[in-house]
């Protein structure tokens, strides 16, 4: 099967139905996701949205917050703009139906405070923002005529225009019908990932499971230029318990007063940073790290039981609710916490319009580098990014595609399966793809040697090979795929995290613990490329 529109977009999160509903204000857009349109991170986040919406806040000082986490590698420009941006894609989310949280006074917005922020400007529906922020764009997504969204489809590869004689360009993507078995040539003027993150390239993670990295392995295979993969985020608090599986527990706790504590009820985060339990992510997961290790206790606990009841069951409704199906009650207990992977602050380079380094690829959202996070990103940030982006790249692509030459589309081969047969061994995908979560984490996680990491890169490289092997022998699915993608994406990890010589942001070496001037630049890689420093 083949079929044809003006914009294709691989994902369904935030990021990419902002894409959608601009562009199909002027041409056909069709969304492939891999699960149900509703399965993305941005329906996990719980947290908000950062803005400037309070007039005791300011503009400067969203700024000055993102680039102080952002360990001198956010870039101001883009800081500058999608801050300045953020409030009038706040007001579009009201005007389609957003129902944010609001004082019980006046009815204004209920701005809170997170992590590393050093104002309230964080806009928030509850503790289920991102679910809030998913339902309105799928609702407006619904309503539109010219956006068709197709669940249960994931993308193999993108389609290369050079492949068949073609300019060096992307004219769309295999995409494997997962009810049927059959892959689907989708072709389009202007294909947009929007695939999100690779959290599931790690043992432990607050992800959900669609999060294997699938744009950025697909625009590196492409050719695309990548930056700042070594800088992935682990979040400080994700729920500890053998039943609950990647349930994050909000920075908005700690915003709203929570403390970390030892098992022995010793608060700790004093001893770390200034900003004791309010500092960025990034010294939190490191400094729970260290009293885990140091104590060799599981986990450490975060104490919200100084508050009333009716404030945490107001505040945060669904995270008591969880942690109740699981016998915590967080107004009397502590609640039980350990990092877990959470973000990739790098990805496929984009302009700030959202072009990538290959003609005819946009993208928008987790799966890019724009120069927003830097090193570390602030909490809150994503959301906002995810929503200029999706507006502004989508602006811009119509733009380039007024100008932008025709291709003979005919010209396009179809899937050919070749010599492959159905599997009958998954039991080497479940091998693969435990080996390499586990080895992520032990070796190239929150902190990192050298040592450590040449192991990693052994590894990946003997299970690259054996992955090869396995996929051109037999018929694609989802499993197998997905393996494929987390595989590439922890060998661009590893390969950018043993190119930077020094700790900065989260990346953290015990061999380099300082930042060195002659490192404050982006990590750059493409296929073409191996990991090098670029100095803007």
């Amino acid at each position: 099967m083949r079929a044809e529109c003006d914009c294709l977009v691989l994902g369904s999160g935030v990021a990419g139905l902002s894409f959608a509903l601009e562009a199909a204000r002027h041409g056909r857009v069709m969304m492939v996701t891999k699960r149900g349109s509703a399965d993305s991170a941005t329906n996990w986040a719980q947290g908000g949205i950062a803005a400037v919406l309070d007039p005791a806040d300011s503009f400067e000082a969203h700024v000055n917050d993102t680039i102080g986490t952002g360990g001198g590698l956010s870039h101001r420009e883009v800081v500058e703009m999608v801050v300045r941006d953020g409030p009038l894609r706040i007001k579009e989310l009201m005007d389609l139906g957003a129902q944010f949280s609001r004082s019980e006074e006046d009815l204004s917005l209920d701005l809170t405070r997170e992590g590393g922020h050093s104002a309230r400007r964080v806009v928030h529906a509850g503790d289920v923002t991102g679910e809030e922020v998913q339902r309105v764009l799928l609702q407006a997504a619904a309503a539109s005529p010219n956006i068709e969204i197709m669940e249960d489809h994931m993308a193999i590869d993108l389609v290369a225009a050079s492949k068949f004689g073609g300019p060096r360009r992307v004219v769309g993507a295999y995409v494997l019908d997962e009810e049927s078995g059959r892959v689907k040539t989708y072709l389009a003027r202007a294909t947009v990932l929007a695939t999100g993150g690779a959290g599931k390239v790690y043992l432990y993670t607050s992800n959900p499971d669609v999060a294997t990295g699938d744009g950025v392995a697909m625009a590196y295979r492409a050719g695309a230029e990548l930056a700042n993969m070594e800088f992935f985020q682990f979040h400080p608090t994700c729920l500890f318990h053998p039943e609950a599986k990647s349930f994050l527990i909000s920075e908005a706790l700690r915003g709203e007063g929570g403390v970390l504590r030892l098992r022995s009820g010793e608060a700790f985060m004093q001893s770390h940073h200034e900003m004791k339990d309010l500092a960025p992510r990034d010294v939190v997961a490191r400094a729970i790290d260290y009293e885990m290790k140091r104590s060799g206790d599981d986990c450490v606990y975060l104490d919200m039981t100084h508050e009333s009841e009716a404030f945490i069951v107001e505040r945060f409704p669904n995270i008591h609710a969880r942690c109740l199906q699981f016998g915590i009650d967080m107004t009397k207990d502590p609640i039980p916490v350990v990092p877990a992977a959470h973000y990739m602050c790098g990805g496929v380079v984009v302009d700030d319009n959202g072009c990538s380094t290959v003609p005819g690829l946009w993208a928008v959202g987790e799966v890019t580098c724009t120069g927003l996070h830097g090193a570390n990103r602030l909490a809150s940030n994503s959301l906002l990014e995810g929503l200029v982006y999706g507006h502004r790249t989508a602006i811009a692509a119509q733009e380039a595609l007024s100008t932008m030459p025709e291709i003979e589309l005919t010209e396009v081969p179809d899937w050919d399966v070749g010599e492959a047969v159905a599997s009958d061994e998954a039991v080497v995908v479940s091998q693969n793809w435990d080996e390499i979560r586990r080895f992520m984490w032990n070796y190239v996680g929150i902190v990192r040697t050298d040592r450590r990491l040449r192991r990693a890169s052994r590894r990946i490289a003997m299970l690259q090979e054996e992955i090869r092997e396995y996929y051109w022998a037999h018929l694609v699915n989802r499993d197998m795929l997905e393996l494929r993608n987390i595989a590439d994406v922890a060998e661009l990890i590893i390969r950018c995290a043993g190119a930077r010589k020094e700790s900065r942001g989260l990346h953290y070496n015990l061999d380099y613990p300082h930042a060195g001037e002659e490192w404050q630049g982006d990590t750059r890689i493409s296929r073409d490329t191996p990991p090098h420093i670029t100095h803007e």
